[in-house]
């Protein structure tokens, strides 16, 4: 016959059943075990009745949420400038943020033309209230692009993108790498399959972009090929005084100057707006 088994521990079992209290473990626990209740006299004094007390934990900075510049609103603006289509994709936020971003937004349209900086500032502003809208995002790096900071345009812009897959911002990423030196870069955005997605105007865009990185590498020839297209003979959409200029222009950089003159003039009889200098270059 199998010998009894004993209770756990080495103390006799009281009346109860459970083992006497000199063989139980404290009431913290066993002590030679991970994680066991420490001494408290290692913290606060074992007299002090709100017991024991860790040592303090230093925060992980890069988890804290960085404060930034707020710049002042207007009061007149009060985000109702906005097209409903942008105001509906704002429903997510609360209605007191979903005001301050559509106010933040609506200033960054107020002073894309006139303050770059400071519409930049409303950009980093509304991204910082409501980063993960792509609306807000691209907002911000649009501003972000109209300044300057091209490296700040194309995280925004990156961003945008992964939240809505949205390609419309393809021509803007590729002339910030152009921005930042790196032409190799724009011509790889521009030969993306992403660029087949994209709507006319968007395409041409493209095309002066790539253009320009072209001329960057000192390929004037290929900056007059990638701009040679059908499109040309279009006079009467809104993108054709640009792609007109832009042709003039590859053309007057690879050195062609009776033709750049030629295509400048074709150039001032659409620009009816008087919004480049195509009038006088094409008297040069």
């Amino acid at each position: 016959m199998s010998e009894e088994r004993k209770p756990r521990g080495s103390g006799r079992p009281s009346s109860s059943g459970r083992p006497s209290s000199d063989s139980r473990p404290g009431r913290g626990g066993r002590t030679d075990r991970p994680g066991a209740t420490r001494d408290v006299r290692a913290g606060r004094d074992a007299g002090d009745p709100r017991g024991f007390r860790p040592a303090p934990v230093e925060r992980d900075q890069s988890r804290v949420r960085p404060r930034i510049f707020e710049p002042d609103i207007p009061e007149d603006i009060t985000g109702e400038e906005l097209e409903k289509s942008v105001r509906a994709e704002l429903l997510s936020l609360s209605a007191e943020n979903a005001k301050v971003v559509a106010r933040h937004l609506a200033c960054i349209n107020l002073y894309m033309d006139v303050d770059p900086e400071l519409a930049h500032k409303h950009g980093v502003a509304a991204a910082h209230h409501a980063g993960r809208l792509a609306v807000v995002r691209e907002s911000a790096g649009y501003a972000a692009y109209r300044a300057g900071h091209y490296e700040i345009a194309l995280k925004e812009l990156r961003a945008a993108h992964r939240i809505s897959g949205d390609v419309s911002m393809w021509p803007v990423l590729a002339d910030c790498e152009r921005g930042l030196g790196k032409p190799l870069k724009a011509l790889a955005l521009a030969g993306s399959p992403e660029v087949s997605r994209l709507a006319k105007a968007e395409e041409i865009e493209m095309r002066i972009v790539a253009s320009g990185a072209r001329r960057d590498l000192g390929e004037m020839d290929a900056a007059v090929i990638t701009l040679t297209c059908k499109e040309l003979k279009v006079k009467n959409e809104p993108w054709s005084v640009r792609l007109h200029y832009a042709y003039a222009d590859a053309l007057a950089g690879a050195g062609r100057d009776d033709e750049a003159r030629q295509w400048f003039g074709q150039c001032a009889e659409i620009d009816s707006d008087e919004v480049t200098d195509a009038d006088q270059r094409a008297q040069k």
